[in-house]
């Protein structure tokens, strides 16, 4: 081809964008426009005028799709299409031109976000007290008043500034790195929408939110990817055959993952029978039939052009952009069930456990009867068996690989599920003594297991050597600055330390985590997360660039783990009760002593580590004696190399002091 026909074939990505936005609002405003009188009457209130009617849902179509192209134009840029690099490490490798434009396009998209995030402050006050845009666009009380009572209004404030940090960092990225940083940002950007809305309400809010989150990351991933690749498409970008097979994987993942949290998400609120008697039902069955059709079409279709794609660079592109204009429409019908008022509830007559927990209780934990309590926890527990699937796929790809080592990850992985998904993990938002056990599980006991599993020196011989795969991926994180950094021994113990002391320290940060659905769910990942650096430190067989000797890391445990069992005893001796109010809102029917179960788990947290300590202590020790042998080993060959010099040479320089004495 010569160079003025692939000129021709080049094609910008920006008609693509403006299509799909147009798309999502024309979608999301009609379709919300066609309820508004009926939502309006239900709810009491007046009509604000087709500014907000319109442009609310029109506004939150187009965010959803910046949002999502803020996400897949990182993505790509991450794991899709490799970087400049010279060599087989990715640390300071630079972003190539498509990466770079990728970047500058998540960069736009988030600063657009953040800009919609700003402008719907006012709508979402006018949509709810009934009073027109104009009204309220132009006065600062009406800001203040919405920010001061409108929940909404606090979670686009929130989008908006998480959006702009991305934005910000976006703009100033050139580094391989900053692509995964970012597209960490840009899924951390939807979690205020995700913990919110009808799913962080009434009965079974944890399954209805947990299930949200799988539903809106999937959508970013499978949405937000498909907008980036096309757009690499039309630019004749290099790699694309590498990183379609890539992003079909994710894309496969992303439907499964959607249709199943969907399906999770409906049930709970809404009745089989009631599906097709209310808006709400109707606007779910459409949005459902259209992802599963569109992912059959879109997975046939990339069955169909992936082999054709080194001769034929433009067959990807000829459906992918219809496909990105459907998604577009059903992500505008999507964000309409937020407005839609839904069908009566499952249960019109909560308690107060179900509306703060989602669940009730009926008896407090005892040695036994955890065993017998079960609800399945649907973020970290499926997140766990998904590793451990993993883990054994990969283990049939290595050749000896330790048994042990597959053990003790199943063993963290199953430990997860467990102390979430029993009644640990029910009673967990009820009781401050379960509360510390599964703090001292997940911070001490999950991460100890999971670390000796070694999962990225598994990565590393499962995949081959020189490509851009997960064993560069992994072998460059273990080469990187910022883990040098946190598992640098002070700031290991300081990280894992800070939160703790934050936590029950700070009693008001304690009383507003445990209040909601959203803090459990940060509680738990930063609980398990700063432990699995903490003890990757010391007893991690996965490699650390400048690790310090076992005995360093055994002195660095002595000192360390006093400070954490000191909080123990600090909590035993607190006289005040710690969440007070919350408690004793949950009106538990077994009317627990609130001060003597947080003594018990002051207890609990002062003893609990014990465990966990023997299995560090004991494969520290391990290591020192293997440290020690090899240098023995080290000390005896280079004595037969030299003849024993050294040795020969001090003798003489002691018979010398001899004569001389």
């Amino acid at each position: 081809m010569t160079e003025t026909a692939r000129k021709r074939t080049v094609a910008p990505a920006w008609p693509l964008y403006l299509a799909a936005f147009v798309v999502a609002a024309v979608v999301a405003g009609a379709v919300a426009q066609s309820f508004t009188g009926g939502s309006l009457a239900a709810l009491g209130i007046p009509d604000p005028g087709i500014a907000t009617t319109f442009g609310l849902p029109a506004l939150r179509g187009v965010a959803w799709l910046l949002m999502a192209l803020a996400t897949g134009s990182f993505l790509l840029g991450a794991f899709l299409i490799p970087p400049k690099q010279t060599q087989d490490d990715l640390n300071g490798a630079l972003l190539t031109v498509d990466g770079h434009i990728a970047t500058r396009t998540g960069a736009h998209a988030s600063a657009g976000l953040a800009l919609i995030g700003l402008v719907m402050i006012p709508l979402v006050l006018s949509d709810v007290s009934g009073q027109p845009l104009r009204t309220v666009f132009f006065e600062a009380a009406a800001w203040s008043q919405a920010l001061e009572q409108v929940a909404d209004a606090q979670v686009w404030l929130l989008v908006a500034i998480f959006a702009a940090v991305v934005a910000v960092g976006a703009y100033t990225a050139t580094s391989w790195w900053s692509q995964v940083a970012l597209l960490i940002g840009s899924i951390v950007v939807i979690m205020p929408i995700a913990l919110t809305g009808h799913s962080a309400t009434g009965g079974a809010h944890d399954y209805g939110t947990n299930s949200l989150i799988w539903h809106l990351v999937a959508m970013l991933l499978w949405v937000g990817g498909l907008m980036a690749l096309t757009a690499h498409a039309l630019r004749r970008g290099p790699h694309l055959t590498q990183a379609t097979h890539r992003y079909s994987r994710i894309a496969l993942f992303s439907v499964i993952a959607m249709a199943a949290s969907g399906v999770v998400n409906a049930l709970i609120r809404v009745r089989l029978e009631d599906l097709t008697q209310y808006n709400y039902g109707i606007v779910l069955i459409v949005k459902t039939v259209g992802i599963v059709v569109l992912g059959v079409i879109g997975y046939v279709h990339r069955a169909r052009t992936i082999p054709v794609l080194e001769g034929e660079p433009t067959a990807f592109r000829r459906l992918a952009m219809g496909e990105v204009l459907i998604m577009a429409g059903i992500s505008g019908l999507a964000v309409t069930l937020g407005r839609t008022p839904p069908p009566p509830p499952l249960d019109p007559n909560l308690t107060r456990m179900q509306v703060q927990m989602g669940y009730n209780l009926s008896e407090p934990l005892t040695w036994t009867n955890w065993v017998t309590m079960w609800r399945p926890e649907l973020l970290f527990s499926v997140i766990a068996i998904l590793l451990a699937v993993y883990y054994l796929h990969l283990t049939r790809r290595v050749d000896g690989w330790k048994a042990s080592r597959t053990a003790w990850w199943l063993l963290g992985c199953a430990t997860v599920v467990v102390t979430l998904s029993s009644g640990l993990g029910m009673h967990m938002p009820a009781s401050y003594s379960v509360h510390m056990t599964v703090h001292m599980i997940l911070s001490m006991g999950v991460p100890v297991f999971l670390v000796l599993g070694a999962p990225l020196t598994l990565i590393s011989h499962a995949y081959p050597a020189g490509e851009f795969n997960p064993r560069m991926w992994a072998e460059s994180f273990q080469r990187s600055k910022f883990l040098r950094v946190v598992t640098f021994p002070p700031v290991s113990a300081i990280q894992f330390l800070v939160f703790f002391y934050a936590m029950y320290i700070f009693i008001p940060l304690y009383e507003l985590m445990i209040s909601e659905h959203a803090g459990h769910v940060i509680m738990n990942a930063v609980f398990m997360v700063s432990g699995y650096f903490y003890f990757w430190e010391l007893i991690g067989p996965d490699h650390i660039e400048g690790r310090v000797t076992a005995k360093t890391r055994l002195a660095w445990l002595w000192v360390s783990m006093p400070f954490h069992l000191f909080m123990g005893v600090y909590l035993m001796q607190l006289g005040v009760v710690m969440g007070e109010d919350f408690y004793n809102s949950l009106e538990l029917p077994w009317d627990p002593d609130l001060l003597k179960v947080q003594k018990e788990g002051g207890g609990i947290a002062w003893a609990s580590g014990s465990f966990p300590l023997v299995i560090v202590f004991g494969e520290l020790f391990r290591q020192w004696l293997r440290d020690d042998r090899a240098e023995t080993a080290e000390v005896d060959r280079h004595a037969e190399e030299t003849d024993d010099e050294e040795w020969r040479r001090y003798n003489e320089m002691l018979a010398q002091f001899q004569n001389r004495s």
